[in-house]
């Protein structure tokens, strides 16, 4: 039995309260419906399905790979952010992610504090055929997403309730701030001329560096420094997760056309050629090295894949994504080789597969996009003469890359100081199952 907290409950509540109260609960004075196209808002709503069920698609794939004393706690810190995230989304998330811009770093957190205006809002600029709502709620899947792909990095000894400290404080932080200047009209890489169609920076580049200041922060497993080797606890479930993950990311980025149109179409078909080229990439690789092919190489290489055509979706061919597919699991594939002869115990290849998938697709929008593929491209890539793009692709990948690393990292250690991150010995050897939840995984 361990000691009561009453803390958190309250705050839920203190919310809960708060949103009924007037002025706070959210009551339209009127639903615009002038410029909403039925097809557009159809399809979005699809599309915010298939991104959240990409999360339990996640839960499965990291669930699959620990080993059988730490399956449950792995997955439950992917729902858990479906619960958490959502709710603070509600109350300040998306209005610090789209809210008026201030300083094209980060939105107004009273714009839609308590999702005020969203149910009766004009559409977002950039989203003009769809409601507010539909689109507010189509980026929260990818705010719930973005943390829980960090916990791989730090599976098998992370305390739960930190976890969901550092979750919070990494979406208000860090997530908020980049999706404000990526994809705000007034945020700095949006004015700058970056290109990310679906997240490439935002979700993967943020996780992945995150992935790494976590390894780095919380040190080696004892199993890995004992040299104790645990196979995968159910390589099915990696099957499983990879195929929601796959089916799920046609709405991650075919969704991110934001409408039922053509682009949405083409984003769609580099999405799956991509993820396609990129499994099979990685059991070629691994087979060039006298390595046999297997159902987990695939699966990795196919994930990998996604990241890396996630920025390039909307504005490169679908020829192209083969190429994006193929480079971007080679690269992957080589780090995580390298990681795995080093100290860093990044348990499932966060950084590797996430971090270096997203950087390799964000130099590929560089040099490939083409506003034949999207007019909204004003400088094309260095595939086609012109410099200006990819410049500011490598300028932004480092800039992103030192915020969300060093932020991540002073997150981590704030979280420490609050609540320990680590648990003890004791609690990592019986397993984070039982020592965290008290549930166990009951094998066949």
């Amino acid at each position: 039995m361990q000691k009561p907290s009453y803390i958190p409950l309250i705050i839920l509540l203190v919310v809960a309260v708060l949103g009924v109260l007037p002025g706070f609960n959210g009551v339209p004075t009127q639903i615009v419906t002038e410029g909403i196209n039925s097809g557009d808002t159809a399809w979005m709503l699809v599309a915010t399905a298939l991104v959240l069920l990409m999360t339990p698609g996640l839960a499965y794939f990291y669930g699959g790979m620990v080993n059988n004393k730490n399956v449950i706690s792995t997955m439950l810190q992917s729902f858990v952010a479906m619960g958490v995230i959502s709710v603070l989304w509600v109350v300040v998330g998306f209005s610090l992610a789209f809210g008026t811009s201030i300083g094209g770093f980060i939105g107004n957190p009273m714009d839609h504090f308590m999702f005020k205006g969203v149910l009766d809002g004009k559409p977002w600029s950039l989203a003009a055929s769809i409601p507010l709502v539909v689109f507010a709620f189509f980026q929260l899947k990818f705010a719930v997403i973005t943390p829980a792909l960090v916990t791989g990095s730090m599976a098998e000894r992370i305390n739960f309730k930190s976890y969901v400290l550092f979750m919070i404080l990494f979406s208000l932080l860090v997530y908020a701030p980049l999706a404000h200047m990526t994809w705000h009209p007034e945020g700095i890489l949006f004015k700058l001329g970056v290109l990310d169609f679906a997240g490439g920076t935002v979700v993967h580049m943020s996780a992945g560096w995150a992935a790494l200041a976590g390894a780095l922060y919380l040190k080696r497993r004892r199993s890995q420094i004992e040299a104790s080797y645990f196979p995968p606890a159910n390589i099915p479930f990696v099957l499983l997760g990879t195929g929601l993950l796959w089916f799920g990311w046609f709405g991650f980025n075919a969704g991110s056309a934001v409408g039922a149109t053509p682009l949405a179409a083409s984003a769609f078909a580099t999405t799956n050629t991509a993820a396609a080229a990129a499994g099979l990439a990685w059991v070629l690789f691994d087979a060039a090295k006298g390595k046999k092919v297997s159902a987990l190489g695939f699966c990795i290489g196919a994930v990998v894949g996604l990241v890396a055509i996630t920025p390039a979706a909307g504005f490169v061919t679908i020829p192209t994504a083969i190429f994006i597919g193929t480079i971007g699991s080679m690269v992957s594939n080589y780090v995580a080789h390298l990681r795995s002869k080093s100290t860093l115990d990044d348990t499932l290849d966060v950084f590797p597969c996430h971090g270096v998938g997203g950087m390799v697709g964000m130099l590929m929008t560089g040099i490939f996009a083409s506003k034949s593929v999207n007019a909204a491209v004003v400088d094309e890539g260095l595939a086609f003469g012109q410099t200006k793009l990819f410049i500011t692709h490598i300028i932004a990948l480092v800039g992103v890359s030192v915020f969300a690393f060093v932020m991540s990292y002073a997150l981590l250690k704030v979280t420490d100081l609050i609540l320990p991150l680590r648990v003890t010995a004791d609690d990592e050897k019986v397993g984070l199952d039982v020592s965290q939840h008290d549930e166990f995984l009951i094998e066949a």
